[in-house]
């Protein structure tokens, strides 16, 4: 790929993997809490192509993009955007009113490139293109609700990491990259309304064992003071938004893996988990990609109980 910047302010990229990839106005700020650049946020992608390329290869991508910053017009797609390059994949998805509805499927740094000067977020489901509507991942979505926060939703992912390795399921946590914590469990191969039922089923056994802390229903009027586990994202039709996934607030947060004596910190009070894009590769320097497991196609995943 040809790059080059100066202080992050970066010259258009004309070639990428042998690709010409067009870009425009890297100087425009996108992120005005931190004055970051477009520029910059394509270098971000640039720098992390290795691990957030595993997590959207073969899944059919959702964007919410946001091309005038947060503070502007957002909008959320699944179609390809128009002006989609003819060298950019596109899939079939059945999981749609339209029969003939396709998506895009980001293989490789070139379209990844493409996608992330439309300015995304990046959202993907827990099943690939090969097998729609057949999960290989189980995901939780731990949010909280005011005045509970990261230590509470760090408390109940402790919860349920020994709930699932009771079941022999290992969980990943990464952020959410705005209020919340991710937990990713790969699994075998299911049918996403399994996966959902079972999903279910953790998010009532959390609510019985934390009365005081977990909730299983989305109702606002019930949501203050405790952590609704959504375990709807696991349905065919819903994605979560995809690991090292820039998202869409005044401060460019990453949705990040962490480890678990991070979580285990957090939930004790201590350092915050936010993670911005300055923070990614010194953190993938030191722990490596914390979620290979998620990816590896050489790892047995069990099945769900």
């Amino acid at each position: 790929m040809r790059l080059s910047w100066n202080s992050y302010r970066m010259t258009p990229i004309t070639e990428v993997a042998g690709r010409r990839v067009p870009l425009s106005n890297l100087d425009k700020v996108i992120h005005p809490a931190s004055g970051t650049t477009k520029g910059e946020i394509l270098h971000y992608y640039a720098t992390v192509a290795g691990a957030i390329l595993p997590h959207l290869r073969e899944r059919p991508v959702s964007f919410l993009r946001y091309p005038d910053g947060p503070a502007g017009a957002l909008f959320f797609t699944k179609n390809p955007p128009p002006g989609t390059p003819s060298w950019v994949r596109t899939v079939p998805v059945p999981h749609t009113d339209d029969p003939g509805a396709r998506q895009v499927v980001l293989d490789g740094l070139a379209p990844l490139m493409w996608a992330a000067n439309l300015v995304v977020e990046f959202h993907t489901p827990q099943w690939t293109a090969a097998e729609p509507g057949v999960a290989d991942r189980l995901v939780l979505d731990l949010d909280p609700g005011e005045p509970a926060g990261l230590p509470e939703c760090c408390a109940v992912a402790l919860w349920l990491r020994e709930r699932l390795a009771a079941d022999g399921l290992d969980a990943y946590a990464k952020t959410s990259g705005a209020k919340g914590l991710h937990l990713l469990v790969p699994i075998a191969p299911t049918p996403s309304a399994a996966v959902s039922a079972y999903a279910k089923g953790l998010a009532l056994a959390g609510e019985a064992g934390l009365p005081e802390l977990v909730l299983h229903r989305m109702k606002r009027a019930l949501r203050p003071g405790k952590v609704f586990v959504d375990h709807s994202q696991n349905a065919a039709a819903k994605t979560t938004a995809t690991p090292y996934t820039l998202r869409a607030r005044a401060l460019p947060t990453v949705s990040t893996p962490v480890t678990w004596d991070e979580v285990e910190s957090a939930a004790r009070g201590g350092e915050g988990l936010v993670f911005l894009p300055d923070d990614i590769a010194g953190r993938l320097a030191r722990h490596g990609e914390l979620l290979a497991p998620l990816t590896d196609p050489g790892r047995d995943r069990p099945p769900l109980p």
